[in-house]
């Protein structure tokens, strides 16, 4: 009997310390806290992008996001009829290899470039997947020049 009572105090307190840990406060993230694909969204909304033509493009970035956290790569893509054909990731050594994953309801067929941000793709692990195109960025708009105050002359 006292082992089952020592086995139910062990699982008991383990339970406990995984509650506390998950609720510690060096583990939870703010909500409103910026990764790097939102600081990214976050310009090309406020500033706009230029059309992306069908070309290769060598300095995209490829964001991939799962629960809230996202990894952004260097990479290039291949744009054909304004839509993400195939699209790589820039290794160290400066090769490229092919972005390949597998692909819910093939979400990343067809994919247009929006503002400079490619349509969401989403694998089966349901991470979501997005091209950006930061060489399409619009350059910041001048701030408004104040007029001088008055003065005693």
């Amino acid at each position: 009997m006292s082992k089952q009572l020592f086995i139910v105090a062990l699982i008991l307190s383990f339970a406990s310390y995984q509650a506390q840990e998950e609720a510690s406060p060096t583990n939870t993230k703010p909500k409103d806290e910026l990764n790097c694909y939102n600081k990214w969204a976050a310009k090309f909304e406020e500033r706009g992008a230029e059309e992306v033509k069908d070309g290769v493009y060598t300095d995209v970035i490829i964001s991939v996001r799962y629960k809230g956290n996202a990894t952004c790569y260097s990479g290039k893509v291949e744009v054909i009829e304004g839509k993400i054909n195939k699209f790589y990731i820039l290794l160290e050594d400066g090769t490229y290899e092919e972005f390949k994953k597998t692909w819910k309801n093939n979400s990343n067929k067809d994919k247009r470039i929006i503002n400079g941000i490619s349509e969401t793709m989403i694998t089966i692990h349901n991470e979501l997947v997005n091209v950006l195109f930061p060489s399409k960025l619009k350059p910041k708009k001048p701030k408004p020049k104040f007029a001088p105050e008055p003065t005693d002359d």
